[in-house]
């Protein structure tokens, strides 16, 4: 069995396990996903048919690699004569995606069209704006984003707008809360459309209370994967639980100790409970560490022992030493970018490539000074998180097909009429979506009837070409094309975009067209930052990436780079609360997190002085910064070097 000649003793064992729940404790770099794949593999060459095994993944990256890998096992094994068609496949997604999968299938027991639109992170807080607004609230007392991420959080607890609303009681926000929510879902409804949450809240409810779709699913998906388990919310905890069955073949992997989404209603003793929820669950410990050198991995079992909340393990690796962890103590914020700069600069001289370089970071306003530095430095870079699928060009091509497939999806409708510019204004646009066309002047109805003469040919496109040749049509017909190409530069780069979504809906084409065009439709709209690697152009490639700690989970670089190391920002302030205790150990998860994905050389940096939203704070260095052993640290110059323990 060649495919398991390469795994360690615990991976092997974790590979081996086929009947009954198992828990396998994956530590940061310990090769979870090569365990996950061999496993299905394992599965399919005892005899299970890959379509009856289903994997669950938190991004579309970890999905395609997990799907890519099984496949190239199955093409290796010449005693295996299986079909390779996108149905006969281990069925390989997201908890949002198997949503979608659900909910097109069984939409005849909802109150949805097959087509429904997905509205994605843009559109959902467009619509909470316009909530807050027929609501009769200001949306600045009301901040959109805050209501919006309320609704999303009581959606992840799995409470509908009505349970919420009997227990809202006489406190002024929840009363609130639920008029905008009451007309967000008027607005969703009316659009035919689902927020993300919707995707598996509807799921969940629908298998609840339907038998017969429960044991459908059920009997399809035997085995049950799921990676990230300490990342699961409610919602994804209930679904998984209503898979599993009475067989109970669920294997869930997951590391507590890299849990570090509860402010998006993660709960990491979703893991911690597994094995009361599945009596008899074998438990594997993944703890070699194929990523980082021993001295970073040293530092990192110190910072993270000082948690409780944690089942025990202690990450090795076979490779010894390594350099040592750099600490910089810079005088001010722009004295630790120049630093972070003028080392990078060193890395790149001596070979090192920039995208080998990371620069992490626990706030989003720290990425400016950042940027300056490495603009002044002539250092190529790019932040994480401008997602491809919410460029602008792009989001327009495909309102363009969601419109098409979709008549109710007025946002898609407002979006594509004057893409490019036709010449009709809201007043217009208004009385098109309300019906009332016969009111207007001919020259303007000829507009209209203009525009949805290109979305009927658009809707024929998308139900019986190849996905690629949808979009295709779209920059063209749509006049796009035409406009780009005269426009500025700018608008040249926009048009390329718009074509790399032409060439990207190419890994489509061998579905049927409608499947197809709803898959890309779907994937565009679920899309994390972390997927908007895969759809980089080329020359963008070789850059050093600066993101957030929070991005940067999953990844892994040769050189990081980890800044702002000072208390009140990380950890980040504001722990004098009932949870303090809980998000202090979630701020360290999140350091721990952050030192976990360099592989060779990992900088520590701290400012004696930070201005942040306009005023100069003096900060002392954080307190993780002492859990290090000093014979693990190195002192890189600067304002301030100093010793913790």
């Amino acid at each position: 069995m060649h495919y398991l000649a390469d795994l360690n003793e615990g991976q092997r064992e974790a590979a081996l396990h086929t009947g009954g729940p198992l828990l396998i404790i994956a530590g940061a770099g310990a090769g979870k996903t090569k365990t996950l794949t061999s496993r299905m593999f394992h599965l399919i060459k005892s005899g299970v048919r890959p379509s009856e095994i289903l994997a669950i993944t938190f991004t579309n990256k970890a999905a395609k690699e997990m799907r890519d890998r099984v496949v190239r096992l199955i093409r290796e094994d010449k005693t295996l004569n299986l079909p390779l068609t996108f149905n006969e496949l281990p069925f390989v997604s997201t908890f949002h995606a198997l949503g979608v999968h659900v909910l097109r299938r069984e939409s005849r027991h909802l109150d949805l069209p097959k087509h429904f639109t997905i509205a994605d992170d843009d559109d959902s807080l467009s619509a909470i704006k316009e909530a807050v607004l027929e609501a009769g609230l200001s949306p600045k007392q009301f901040e959109p984003r805050r209501m919006k991420n309320a609704i999303s959080r009581q959606k992840g607890e799995l409470v509908t707008m009505q349970k919420y609303a009997e227990g809202a009681g006489t406190e002024y926000f929840p009363r609130v809360l639920v008029q905008v929510w009451e007309k967000y879902e008027h607005i969703l409804h009316a659009r035919k459309s689902l927020d993300f949450d919707d995707l598996i809240l509807k799921t969940v409810h629908l298998l609840e209370q339907n038998r017969d779709v429960r044991a459908a699913y059920r009997s399809a998906w035997r085995f049950i994967h799921i990676d990230e388990y300490q990342d699961t919310n409610t919602a994804q905890y209930r679904l998984s639980l209503l898979l599993a069955g009475d067989e109970k073949n669920i294997c869930v992997v997951g590391d507590m100790d890299q849990s570090i989404y509860a402010w998006r209603g993660a709960d990491f003793r979703n893991i911690m409970n597994f094995e009361r929820d599945f009596p008899g669950a074998k438990t594997v410990l993944l703890e070699e560490n194929y990523r980082s050198t021993k001295n970073i991995l040293d530092a990192a079992n110190a910072i993270i022992q000082k948690n409780t909340e944690r089942k025990d393990k202690n990450l090795f690796t076979r490779k010894t030493g390594g350099e040592k962890i750099g600490l910089y103590g810079a005088y001010d914020e722009e004295d630790e970018a120049r630093f972070v700069a003028e080392r990078a600069q060193k890395l790149i001289a001596r070979g090192v490539e920039p995208r080998e370089i990371a620069v992490l970071y626990r706030a989003n306003f720290q990425s400016r000074v950042l940027e300056d530095a490495m603009l002044r430095a002539d250092i190529p870079y790019q932040v994480l998180g401008v997602k491809f699928f919410a460029r602008r060009e792009v989001k327009d091509a495909l309102s363009f097909v969601r419109a098409a497939l979709n008549a109710e999806s007025s946002a898609d409708i407002a979006r594509a009429v004057n893409v490019p510019p036709r010449g009709i204004g809201k007043v217009t646009l208004a009385k098109m979506l309300a019906g009332q066309e016969e009111s207007l002047p001919p020259a303007v109805r000829e507009k209209i009837s203009n525009f949805r003469a290109i979305l009927s040919e658009v809707r024929e496109y998308a139900l019986s070409r190849k996905p690629s040749e949808t979009i295709a049509f779209v920059i063209k017909r749509s006049g796009m094309e035409a406009v780009y190409k005269a426009g500025t530069d700018e608008d040249r780069e926009r048009l390329e975009n718009a074509y790399e979504l032409a060439h990207l809906a190419e890994k489509y084409d061998g579905l049927a067209p409608e499947e197809g065009i709803m898959k890309l439709l779907e994937d565009a709209a679920l899309a994390s930052d972390q997927d908007s690697l895969s759809h980089e152009k080329p020359e963008h490639k070789n850059a050093v990436r600066l993101m957030t700690v929070h991005a940067s989970k999953g990844l892994e670089f040769p050189h990081v780079f980890v800044t702002g190391l000072e208390d009140g920002l990380f950890p980040h302030g504001g722990f004098a609360d009932r949870d303090s205790a809980d998000r202090a150990e979630e701020e360290r998860r999140l350091f721990y997190v952050a030192v976990t994905r360099a592989e060779h050389k990992l900088f520590l940096s701290f400012a004696s002085i930070r201005t942040v939203f306009g005023s100069r704070q003096v900060n002392i260095p954080s307190e993780f910064l002492s859990d290090i052993p000093d014979e693990l640290l190195e002192a890189e110059g600067g304002e301030r070097t100093v010793s913790f323990n």
